[in-house]
């Protein structure tokens, strides 16, 4: 395995800033193991955390549904997603429990981590830090649906298992964190699973 510090591993060798907002753009000269600089663009938006909520008496998880840009661009129907949100100087276990009361009402107790993945390495600096956490219905202590000065108009959507388990498999549970996090239960929880069936 090569590591960073390899003579001939890939190294930043410039950076220009391109925008700078709510999110910071760089345009980077990157040299290569040939000596070759190639460019490349970098994307700074800080790490998240995301949560999946379960309800194991009931048997269905909780998700929450949010306009997101590139969605709409793309003319798709809203995605089903994990609560999530970015750190901005909390841990990922407070930024989890912030975002869940804000998004769905939810308080929670227990977490679950699962794994801090790169959602998309190519151009992005972001980490989301995934959980599980169990929950029951009195749990639910407000309303949620995010904060209103933020502009989010947030709908909470409760999954039953199987329905989740087939969204899985049948290819339309389609935001990455969301996926993994589905699949994550299943593997660590699969007494919660009701029989699949028989095809």
């Amino acid at each position: 395995m090569t590591s960073a510090r390899d003579q001939n591993a890939p190294e930043i060798v410039s950076r220009d800033l391109v925008y700078e907002g709510w999110y910071r753009l760089e345009r980077l000269g990157v040299r290569m193991p040939d000596g070759v600089t190639v460019e490349r663009h970098l994307l700074d938006n800080g790490s998240a955390a995301a949560v999946l909520p379960y309800d194991a008496e009931r048997g269905c998880v909780l998700l929450v549904q949010q306009a997101r840009a590139g969605v709409l661009d793309a003319g798709m129907p809203p995605l089903l997603e994990c609560i999530a949100g970015n750190l901005s100087g909390d841990t990922p276990e407070e930024c989890v429990r912030k975002e869940a009361l804000e998004e769905a009402g939810l308080r929670l107790g227990v977490l679950e981590p699962i794994a801090n993945i790169w959602p998309i390495p190519p151009v992005s600096t972001e980490r989301v830090q995934l959980y599980l956490a169990p929950y029951r219905a009195d749990d639910r202590i407000a309303a949620g649906g995010g904060l209103r000065e933020e502009g989010e108009h947030i709908a909470v959507v409760e999954v039953d298992l199987a329905q989740l388990r087939q969204l899985a498999l049948q290819g339309e549970l389609t935001d990455a964190k969301t996926l993994i996090a589905a699949q994550a239960l299943m593997l660590h929880h699969p007494r919660l699973w009701p029989p699949a069936p028989s095809s």
